[in-house]
């Protein structure tokens, strides 16, 4: 027992040893740990300012637009991008397809040698979009993809733009809207098929127009404030107020305190079919304060079942604080 009490020590601090190691990243087969790609993961991108190591798009062009791919450097000539040739007052490093892939001096006296050139292929979503972030980085509408939720889950600019082959002309999307979003949001998609759905599928409604794709400060990445409701007042403005009686549950939580915001199987995207049960979630008896509870003369009955056949303006009123028809 003596000596179990004196080895105690010993080994506790052996375990220590071992938790510190790994903390550190020190690898126990006496190797370092490296990026299963063979690359450090760069998160900035630093462009060469040396005129001498740049060719030009011209160049690129005697290889490049006889590419397997029919119109590689016409649709590249046609897209956005290419306004970056004309550009007189900024260095080599920012025109044309060096702007994004590098110097190509090395590449082309290299006979093509991928090895000498910043592919797209095969690097990480942080590289890729480090590239097109030092373009796009400024604004509030790419100013925050750095620490968005797209990017901190592997998904990157490229994921759904495409500089050459563009199928939507509107910011070279690979693909339509909502269709791009629903690869990978697949719950929204049966949401936008229900009875009842905002007009997404339709094409009235985008994807990013209540949602910032490229991150934001709000939950779910939403165009609005902590309640959310100033996204839906973008087009409901009858809704917006301000009134003089605020039905609490819209003030505090928000639109998606009754409505699902994508679609329902309930009219107006309510959370349930009927309306009573919807008020009874707030409006009922219990032992802490909060919203006034439903009158014991309320009747409950099928003729009566619905709240807002009398609280009709249950947005919020400006002359009735039970919310009545003016």
């Amino acid at each position: 027992m003596k000596g179990m009490r004196r080895q105690r020590p010993r080994i506790v601090f052996l375990i220590g040893l071992v938790f510190f190691l790994v903390a550190a990243g020190v690898s126990f087969g006496g190797q370092p740990q490296e990026n299963p790609s063979g690359k450090k993961e760069q998160k900035n991108y630093s462009r060469q300012t040396d005129p001498s190591l740049y060719v030009g798009s011209e160049t690129c062009k005697t290889c490049h637009e006889d590419m397997p791919i029919k119109g590689f450097f016409k649709n590249y000539e046609d897209s956005p991008h290419f306004v970056t040739t004309l550009d007189t007052k900024k260095g080599p490093e920012w025109h044309g397809c060096e702007a994004c892939h590098g110097p190509g001096k090395e590449h082309v006296e290299g006979g093509g040698d991928k090895t000498k050139i910043f592919t797209f292929k095969g690097v990480t979503a942080q590289e890729i979009s480090a590239r097109c972030l030092d373009c796009h980085q400024y604004g509030e509408e790419h100013g925050n993809f750095a620490r968005s939720v797209h990017l901190q889950n592997g998904v990157g600019c490229t994921d759904c733009h495409d500089p050459h082959h563009a199928k939507e002309s509107q910011f070279l999307l690979k693909a339509r809207q909502p269709d791009l979003c629903y690869a990978c949001h697949l719950d929204k998609k049966q949401q936008f098929n229900r009875p009842f759905h905002h007009r997404v599928n339709e094409g009235l409604v985008k994807c990013t127009d209540c949602h910032n794709q490229h991150g934001g400060f709000q939950s779910r990445q939403l165009r609005a404030t902590g309640s959310q409701d100033l996204v839906c007042f973008t087009c409901h403005t009858d809704k917006a107020g301000p009134y003089a009686f605020e039905h609490e549950s819209v003030k505090i939580e928000g639109c998606a305190a009754c409505h699902t915001p994508h679609g329902s199987s309930n009219p107006r995207l309510l959370k349930r079919a009927q309306v009573n049960l919807l008020c009874l979630e707030c409006h009922a008896f219990s032992v802490g304060a909060g919203p006034a509870a439903t009158p014991t003369f309320h009747n409950q009955a099928q003729k009566y079942q619905a709240c807002t056949m009398c609280h009709t303006a249950i947005h919020g009123s400006n002359s009735n604080k039970f919310f009545f028809t003016p």
